[in-house]
Formats: C-alpha cells, sequence, structure tokens
C-alpha cells in the first residue's frame, strides 16, 4: 500500500516510530533501525507493508520503497511541504475512522506543488478541507461580533473564520478575492502579501 509520512519518533538504539497516512487510515508502525533500511523522511511518499507484531499491538513497517517526488531535492520546496504534512498529523491522530479525502488532497497537492508558490497550493487544499469537514464559512458573518461584514474588505483568523477588520485589528484582504477563494479553490485574486498572511494562519493548526 502507499502514504505519507506525518510524524516520525525516534525510539531505542534508532528504531522509528512512523505515523503514515494510507487512503484507508493512519497507521502507526514500528521501524527498526538498520544499515539497510533506505532513508525516510517526514512528508516522504512511500509503498510499504504491515506487519503485525506478536509482541506489540503496533505492526511493524517493512518492504519501504520511497516514491520520488520531482522537486524533492528543492530544500525550499521540501521544508514547506514538511511543514504542511505535519500539520495533518496533528489534525488526524485521533480520528476514529477516516476516508481517502485527505490521502487524495495530500496526493493532488505534491503534484502541484512545484507547479506555482506552494503556499498556494496548500492553502487551495485547506479550503478543500475545511468545506470537506464542514467548517468553511462562506456567510461572512463576523465571528467575532455575529455581525454580516458588508464592508469590501475582509479579515480572517484561525480556520479562516471572517471577522470584521474593526473586530480583528489584523490584516484585511479583498472580501472578492475571498470569496473567489472560499467558492472556487482559487487564490487567483489574492496578492503575495495575501498568501504569507494566509499561510501563517494556516501554520496555527488545521
Amino acid at each position: 500500500m502507499q502514504g505519507f509520512i506525518l510524524a516520525l519518533n525516534k525510539v531505542k538504539d534508532e528504531d522509528l516510530i512512523v505515523s503514515v497516512l494510507s487512503r484507508e487510515n493512519l497507521d502507526t508502525l514500528y521501524r527498526f533501525y538498520g544499515a539497510r533500511h533506505g532513508v525516510i523522511n517526514l512528508g516522504f511518499k512511500i509503498d510499504y507493508e504491515k506487519e503485525p507484531s506478536s509482541k506489540s499491538s503496533i505492526s511493524r513497517l517493512k518492504d519501504v520503497i520511497h516514491i520520488g517526488f520531482k522537486w524533492i531535492n528543492n530544500y525550499k520546496l521540501l521544508k514547506l511541504w514538511q511543514e504542511f504534512c505535519a500539520l495533518f498529523y496533528k489534525h488526524l491522530k485521533d480520528a476514529e475512522q477516516l476516508d481517502s479525502f485527505y490521502f487524495d488532497l495530500l496526493e493532488n497537492a505534491s503534484q502541484n506543488w512545484n507547479k506555482q508558490n506552494p503556499k498556494r497550493v496548500a492553502i487551495e487544499s485547506y479550503v478543500k478541507l475545511l468545506e470537506h469537514e464542514g467548517r468553511l464559512h462562506k456567510e461572512f458573518e463576523c465571528f467575532l461580533c455575529s455581525g454580516h461584514i458588508d464592508e469590501d474588505e475582509i479579515s480572517l483568523l484561525r480556520a479562516y473564520l471572517p471577522t470584521h477588520k474593526s473586530c480583528a485589528h489584523s490584516h484585511a484582504i479583498k472580501k472578492s478575492a475571498i470569496t473567489e477563494l472560499f467558492n472556487n479553490h482559487s487564490t487567483l485574486f489574492l496578492n503575495d502579501n495575501d498568501i504569507d498572511i494566509l499561510w501563517y494562519l494556516l501554520l496555527e493548526g488545521l
């Protein structure tokens, strides 16, 4: 099966506890240290097998093959990708059931990561996630005062919750650009400064 590595934790003798997002679920697996093992890292897409253990409730990660991205050797792209993937582990680790949406979202993002500003890919993907989970607020009612936002500019909080600029006292973005983002999952009308603001909001957590 295939999956994305969302977390790595070292245990005794450089063994690893590896969290892998597959199409079906988030697997927590044990990987024994050994010179014959290929290098794995946060954000890598791998093909792997799970081997049940008679001594532990955690299955063993085996027969790992790294499925590389075309941009894998670009340090800046990889660093942003790893930051993005790490957010998914925190968001999904307590979920009892997962559908293929999250795997497919990362799969599509990885294919587009080097085709435009990767922060734009991440933001567009995040809006799709919010919509999938029923957390995308398209009605533009202020999260802080509950009033409707009639102004031409809008501020966003964590989870892209809309607010009046005067309520949030933070960076304001054209409402038309946010409407395009929320309705069509497109960052086309957002400038680079807007993108940086939305990226940092994203890093606060999914």
